[in-house]
């Protein structure tokens, strides 16, 4: 991961202040990630990535544009890792509706 990466997540966001609501809607009530923390993330010298606990939410708030894997492949060795999985329900074309007669 990049700080780079990050920061086009917080681009697609819509700022560090939308990234921050997002991220703390996706998590378990209490959290507390603000705008601060999102700075933190993209300005910590010692590390190059957001923790862990946040991949998978920051990922959802930008609708996956930016895949886990993006984000850390420390974590998401693999392309797909940490992706939705799609029912193939969900993905199905719906029946042709019958005419009215």
């Amino acid at each position: 991961m990049s700080k780079e990466t990050l920061q086009k997540a917080v681009e697609l966001a819509g700022g560090q202040t939308r990234l921050a609501a997002g991220v703390r809607a996706r998590m378990p009530a209490g959290s507390k990630v603000s705008q601060v923390h999102v700075w933190g993330w993209l300005n910590d010298l010692k590390s190059a990535c957001p923790p862990a606990e946040y991949v998978l939410a920051i990922c959802g708030v930008i609708e996956w544009k930016i895949t886990p894997h993006e984000l850390r492949p420390d974590l998401y060795p693999h392309p797909s890792d940490g992706l939705p999985k799609v029912s193939p329900a969900t993905t199905a074309t719906p029946p042709p509706e019958k005419e009215a007669a």
